[in-house]
């Protein structure tokens, strides 16, 4: 990370079938171990299980689920004096798309039994219906983020 130039972006291209970037982080994100074919393959199966299912666009669904898991605010810790608080902040735009990604796929993977496939599926309907774990998730980190309301002027 530079001292004074700014870090660029780089530009992720969107995913060959949906012509999605959002789509193209979530399977960058699934993928393990640099099997980037078996996320796709993973994340479609999802999709057409999500498709069957709710006879509709499987993006949008993705889409909302990713938008209601989402958060506004997180705690980060900060040391004043000899004691460390943790302090309220808003999330950037960036970060709480990475967050929601990442916790969408850590409650899919911490499901019982079926295939991966079956466990993002489900999970991603449950968030867009604003259910599941990783909603409980958001709401948890929301409530800590309002019970540590007080040390919000030791924001930097």
């Amino acid at each position: 990370m530079p001292r004074r130039a700014r870090v660029i972006k780089r530009q992720i291209p969107p995913d060959p079938e949906y012509g999605s970037r959002t789509l193209a982080m979530f399977i960058n994100k699934v993928m393990l171990r640099g099997k980037k074919s078996l996320a796709r393959r993973i994340v479609y199966q999802a999709l057409g299980l999500i498709k069957a299912k709710r006879k509709g666009n499987p993006l949008e669904v993705l889409e909302q689920a990713i938008q209601n898991v989402t958060p506004l605010l997180e705690v980060k810790p900060r040391r004043v004096g000899g004691a460390t608080y943790q302090v309220p902040v808003e999330v950037r735009p960036a970060r709480g798309l990475a967050l929601a990604m990442r916790w969408l796929i850590n409650s899919s993977r911490a499901r019982q039994g079926h295939s991966m496939a079956e466990k993002l599926a489900a999970e991603l309907m449950d968030a867009a219906q604003g259910q599941g774990a990783t909603i409980k998730k958001r709401e948890d980190t929301h409530k800590m983020a309002e019970a540590n309301r007080a040390f919000v002027h030791y924001r930097w």
